[in-house]
C-alpha cells in the first residue's frame, strides 16, 4: 500500500517523522511526502533520512489562489507517475488542491486528517463553502476530537459515515525528556527565579486566544507579584499582542519568547507551574497532551482534547473561551489550592500515557487507509 501525504505551509512536521519512523512496523506500506513550500523545506531531508520519498512544490501562502492553482496541475501529474493507493491531505491550503487532484487522477481512497476545523467558520467565514467542497472530495475525514468530530457533521455538513475521530498523539518519552542544564538555561534567559510561571506554547493569532491571557494578566497581577507569563510562538498578531502588554502595564510579568528550538520543548515544560490554554475552539492541541505528560496543571478553554480527556478540578480547570475572568479565576484556584494542583499531576500524566502515544495514532490512520472499521 502506498500512502502519500500533501503538507503545506509547514518546514518541518514532528508528527511526519513520527509516522515515517513507526513504519518499520508495517513493512508493507510505502510512506511519501509532499511539501507546499516557498523553499525547499527541512522536512524532504528528514523524510529521506527514514526511507522515503519526499517531493517539494513551490507554493506561498500569501499568493493562495494562484498558489493552488499551480499546485493542483504539479500534484495531479505526481500522483499520475506516483499511483498512489491513498492521498492524505492536512490543512487548507494543501487539501484543496490534493483532494481535488487525487479525485482527477483516480485514486479512490482521498483522505484529510481536519486540523483547521473551524478556522473559516469564526474568522473567514466566505470560505466555509471550500471546507464542504474539501469534504465533498475526500472519501474518508478525520476529526482529530469529538468537538472536532461534531462540528464537520453540524457545521461543515460532512457526511457521518465519512468522518471518523482519532485522537492525535506524540512520542511521549520524547517530550517529557527534561535536561536539567536547559531547565536552568531558561530559567536564567527568561528572568524565571523565584516566580510562579504561567506557561502558553502556540502562534501569535487570533485563534489561540492570547489577549484574553493578557486581559486575565492584568487582573492576577493585582494580586500576585510574583507572576510571569511565557509566550511561547510566533506569528502576525505578535506587534498587536506586544503593544496590548506595554498599554496595560505588563511588561514585567509577559515574555514573549518567539520561536524556541525543539530540544528546549520538554524542559520547557519542567520550569512551567501552570499552563493556560485560551483557544476559540481548537481542533485538538497538541500541547495539552505535552503539558499533561510533563504533569504541567492546565487552565484551558473547553474544546479540543480537554473537552474529551479532562475534568474540571480533577484534571484541570475549565474555562469559557473569550473570558479573561475566568482564566483569571482558574489561575487563582489552582494557586490557591495546592493539594488539589498537585494530586492532577499524576493524573495527567497517567491520561497522556495510556489515550495520546504516538503509535496508537498511527496504527488508526493505517486502518483508515485500509478501509478498516
Amino acid at each position: 500500500m502506498h500512502v502519500v501525504h500533501v503538507i503545506a505551509n509547514n518546514t518541518t512536521v514532528p508528527y511526519l517523522n513520527w509516522f515515517a519512523e513507526g513504519l518499520a512496523k508495517y513493512p508493507d506500506v510505502k510512506f511519501t511526502v509532499i511539501a507546499l513550500y516557498p523553499e525547499k523545506p527541512a522536512l524532504i531531508e528528514e523524510m529521506k533520512a527514514f526511507g522515503c520519498d519526499a517531493y517539494w512544490i513551490n507554493f506561498h501562502a500569501d499568493k493562495r489562489k494562484s498558489g493552488m492553482f499551480s499546485s493542483f496541475f504539479q500534484l495531479y501529474k505526481l500522483f499520475k507517475k506516483l499511483k498512489p493507493d491513498v492521498v492524505n491531505a492536512h490543512l487548507f491550503d494543501d487539501s484543496v488542491p490534493a483532494l481535488l487532484a487525487a479525485r482527477f487522477a483516480g485514486i479512490k481512497k482521498r483522505v484529510i486528517r481536519k486540523q483547521d476545523t473551524a478556522f473559516h467558520w469564526y474568522f473567514t467565514p466566505l470560505w466555509v463553502w471550500v471546507d464542504r467542497f474539501n469534504n465533498f472530495n475526500s472519501t474518508d475525514i478525520i476529526a482529530i476530537s469529538k468537538d472536532s468530530e461534531k462540528f464537520l457533521i453540524e457545521k461543515e455538513k460532512a457526511r457521518p459515515q465519512k468522518v471518523r475521530m482519532i485522537h492525535n498523539g506524540i512520542p511521549i518519552k520524547h517530550f517529557t525528556a527534561q535536561v536539567d542544564s536547559d531547565k536552568e538555561y531558561l530559567i536564567k534567559k527568561y528572568g524565571l527565579e523565584g516566580k510562579i510561571v504561567i506557561g502558553t506554547i502556540a502562534r501569535y493569532i487570533e485563534w489561540k486566544g492570547y489577549k484574553y491571557i493578557i486581559e486575565a494578566a492584568k487582573l492576577l497581577t493585582k494580586k500576585y507579584k510574583n507572576l510571569k507569563f511565557l509566550f511561547v510562538g510566533y506569528g502576525e498578531q505578535q506587534q498587536e499582542l506586544e503593544d496590548l502588554v506595554h498599554k496595560n502595564g505588563l511588561s514585567e510579568y509577559i515574555v514573549f519568547t518567539n520561536w524556541i528550538d525543539r530540544k528546549y520543548i520538554p524542559s520547557l515544560y519542567g520550569v512551567m507551574d501552570l499552563y493556560v490554554h485560551a483557544a476559540i475552539m481548537e481542533p485538538f492541541g497538541f500541547v495539552l497532551v505535552e503539558a499533561m505528560a510533563n504533569g504541567v496543571p492546565i487552565v484551558t478553554s473547553k474544546t479540543g482534547v480537554a473537552a474529551d480527556a479532562l475534568a474540571h478540578k480533577e484534571t484541570c480547570y475549565f474555562t469559557q473561551d473569550k473570558d479573561p475572568s475566568g482564566i483569571s479565576a482558574g489561575v487563582e484556584w489552582m494557586l490557591e489550592n495546592p493539594a488539589e494542583r498537585d494530586a492532577m499531576k499524576d493524573k495527567i500524566k497517567k491520561l497522556a500515557s495510556e489515550g495520546f502515544s504516538v503509535e496508537h495514532m498511527l496504527e488508526e490512520h493505517i486502518k483508515v487507509y485500509r478501509g478498516k472499521p
